[in-house]
């Protein structure tokens, strides 16, 4: 299983949201390169950066801390405010292996199958971030402040024989509060579209959620708020899965 430190940029500073909310922001410093540095040398290989800039206001914004990032010879998948074709050529050109496509993933999935047959599934991680609502989970939209009326499992079907390789499915209810990831999601989830690679976001508080992760059939986890909170290390981390 692949490790995915998050880096959450807004307005150029390291920041962790509670929830999603935008007025409950823990702010880890202004250098986000240094961080990615941190990491890479602590033994992570990938790094998974959200520009929630651009996902709040629907516009690409911190392009070039982005690239910074890349520079750094970290794997990058990066998202937040991609809207256009342009974006991920511009993305990818930076050096950005995956794009995250958010919001449109449920609100077009005609122009993002499209996007999948043209830059291939390998380049392209679907986010779908969802709120349990009676029962059903439900994508949540533009930077987590609208919910969806469809449901998580009508999207997914919608990709079906379209190429889809990746994608990470954040439980918002659980996000940076480190009550430990949505196992029983994740493994339904690869239970029932074993093509995907799911990536686990979400709640990851301890070394235990990791193994817990695994063990539902996440392809990938990806965690925040433990590493900067000293939980564990990503070198504790990576041993963990690899040992596994």
């Amino acid at each position: 299983m692949i490790l995915y430190p998050a880096i959450d940029l807004l307005d150029g500073r390291v920041v962790r949201l509670h929830k999603g909310e935008f007025d409950a922001v823990t702010d880890y410093g202004d250098d986000p390169r240094a961080v990615a540095e941190q990491f890479g040398e602590a033994g992570a290989v990938w790094v998974h950066v959200v520009d929630l800039s651009g996902a709040r206001d629907g516009a690409r914004r911190q392009g070039e801390i982005i690239r910074s990032i890349c520079e750094t010879g970290l794997r990058v998948q990066t998202g937040g405010g991609v809207r256009n074709s342009e974006d991920i050529e511009e993305l990818l050109a930076a050096g950005v292996e995956r794009v995250i496509i958010g919001s449109l993933a449920v609100t077009d999935p005609k122009r993002v199958s499209g996007w999948l047959q043209h830059y291939g599934g390998d380049h392209i991680t679907l986010a779908l971030d969802v709120r349990q609502i009676a029962g059903r989970y439900r994508p949540a939209l533009k930077g987590w402040t609208d919910t969806s009326d469809t449901t998580l499992e009508d999207v997914i079907v919608r990709y079906e024989g379209k190429g889809l390789a990746h994608a990470l499915v954040t439980d918002i209810g659980r996000d940076g509060d480190l009550s430990g990831p949505n196992i029983a999601l994740y493994k339904r989830l690869a239970a029932d579209y074993p093509s995907i690679n799911w990536q686990a976001s979400g709640g990851v508080s301890s070394l235990d959620d990791l193994r817990a992760a695994r063990e539902a059939g996440a392809a990938g986890a990806i965690t925040g708020k433990a590493l900067y909170e000293g939980r564990f290390t990503i070198g504790e981390a990576v041993a963990c899965l690899r040992d596994a």
